[in-house]
């Protein structure tokens, strides 16, 4: 399995991560997010006029325009901060919660903090997310470093990264997961904010998160397969091997994760449920809501779209996205996003 003798900064590390990310083809090969094969059933006779419907949502205290999340993927290296500055502007102007990338480059590097920091200065008033991996979590002797990265981008939550797969292929890995989830229950009870636990894109099972549930979170991001696959830029960043390969399109794809997740709502009614990993429309955003999510995230096709065509090709997106989503809530009747959440989806798997 994978050699770890090379070490590499955590800072270069993440620059190549965004890289292979944008430049090569990190999709799944084989397996989809399941979102495909899911339609809803129209309704010829809505009763509602298309002014009516309304996006808005609420989210860690605050009035959101619509239920969208830009998802964390940049942060800790120097062209990241132009990227978080201009995914922040965006998420200001367009009143959406945002994700800050992986924090673990400011526990090492103070030279870096500005380009966590910058995304509160230019968006005061819109939720933001920080984060650090689960196995630094395993490891905290205490709560202040964590507290640390809160504050240093005056997050309103701060989600956990559960990543074994991708700390399995790294070349600079750390698969040692002995201890997460005690450390995840002590974020829980000692943190000034609420935390968030989310995979990265191979999915999480009804019984992880009954036992994060049992921990006291209260919130999940499902992170599905589907979409970019961690694992796949991690075996391009090594030596290529077939043992590796097939580790590919390892995961849980984003609806089958929703169907497990979300009946969970019924012992824990306060339960928050994001979904992410391939979703790469309004659409998609719909179906997951109809699944059960009360939050949709989104990373790659975003950062795509910012790294191609600016700002203005970045809000273009955002808003045929909010667009379409309106247009599914006007052909199911649905006027809110709580009305949305119970609409039905028909599956049309091949024969």
């Amino acid at each position: 399995m994978p050699n770890r003798s090379r070490p590499r900064s955590t800072s270069s590390r993440k620059k190549q991560h965004v890289r292979l990310a944008l430049t090569r083809d990190v999709g799944f090969r084989a397996k989809g997010t399941g979102l495909d094969h899911l339609d809803f059933e129209h309704n010829a006779l809505p009763e509602i006029d298309f002014s009516e419907v309304d996006t808005s949502t609420r989210f860690l205290g605050y009035q959101l325009s619509c239920p969208l999340l830009i998802s964390s993927m940049t942060g800790g290296y120097a062209d990241a901060l132009t990227i978080n500055r201009q995914l922040a502007e965006v998420c200001g102007e367009m009143n959406i919660a945002l994700g800050v990338g992986s924090q673990r480059q400011a526990t090492e590097r103070k030279a870096l903090h500005r380009t966590f920091s910058v995304i509160r200065e230019v968006a005061p008033n819109i939720p933001v997310i920080g984060n650090l991996g689960a196995a630094e979590v395993a490891r905290l002797q205490d709560v202040a470093s964590a507290q640390k990265l809160v504050d240093l981008v005056r997050a309103d939550a701060f989600a956990i990264h559960l990543n074994p797969l991708q700390e399995l292929l790294q070349p600079e890995g750390n698969p040692a997961f002995r201890g997460v989830l005690k450390g995840i229950a002590r974020l829980v009870r000692e943190l000034s904010v609420p935390v968030i636990v989310k995979e990265i894109g191979a999915g999480i099972s009804g019984e992880v998160a009954t036992r994060l549930i049992e921990a006291g979170v209260r919130s999940i991001d499902v992170a599905g397969a589907g979409g970019t696959s961690w694992a796949g830029i991690e075996i391009l960043r090594r030596k290529r091997s077939p043992s590796r390969e097939r580790f590919w399109d390892w995961g849980i794809p984003t609806a089958d994760a929703l169907r497990a997740v979300t009946p969970l709502k019924k012992r824990s009614p306060d339960l928050t449920i994001i979904a992410s990993g391939g979703v790469a429309s309004g659409v998609d955003a719909a179906k997951c809501i109809a699944l059960g999510a009360d939050l949709v995230g989104s990373a790659r096709p975003v950062l795509q779209a910012l790294l191609r065509h600016r700002k203005r090709g970045l809000k273009t997106l955002l808003q045929e996205w909010v667009e379409e989503l309106r247009s599914v809530m006007f052909l199911t009747g649905a006027k809110s996003i709580n009305e949305l959440q119970t609409k039905k989806l028909v599956s049309r798997l091949p024969q």
